[in-house]
């Protein structure tokens, strides 16, 4: 019998709509969970930052609300900015399910744009309710 899944595996939800989306495909070689040593830009990594559950009244666990960070980086600004239109496209105002997982609602909360390791980047914050 296998665990079931909850929000500590909404990353999994959140990879495979990005990687279903064509937008997000023509622009991105890879994406990856958390970190990545070496890769060839663009890249995306996704992890989640927080988690909140909200407990019913009868005691049993209700829907949790989570926050997934999604970060790009690209060689050039414009072509990072363009990628992170299209991860918003794909995920804003959305509703998924995938792999007995279900995400209710997806909104982006936040952003910020730097630059590293040779990169431009821009990060995104989606907050999740599964």
């Amino acid at each position: 019998m296998g665990v079931n899944k909850t929000s500590l595996s909404a990353g999994e939800l959140i990879r495979a709509v990005l990687t279903e989306d064509p937008e997000v495909n023509v622009r991105v070689g890879r994406i990856f969970p958390v970190f990545t040593e070496k890769a060839e830009l663009p890249y995306l990594l996704y992890r989640r930052v927080s988690m909140e559950q909200t407990p019913q009244k009868t005691g049993q666990p209700g829907a949790d609300t989570t926050q997934i960070e999604i970060v790009c980086f690209t060689e050039q600004y414009g072509e990072g900015v363009a990628l992170a239109e299209a991860v918003r496209a794909a995920l804003d105002m959305r509703s998924a399910s995938s792999g007995g997982l279900r995400m209710r609602s997806c909104m982006l909360t936040d952003s910020e744009e730097s630059w590293q390791d040779d990169a431009y980047v821009q990060t995104l914050i989606f907050t999740v309710r599964m």
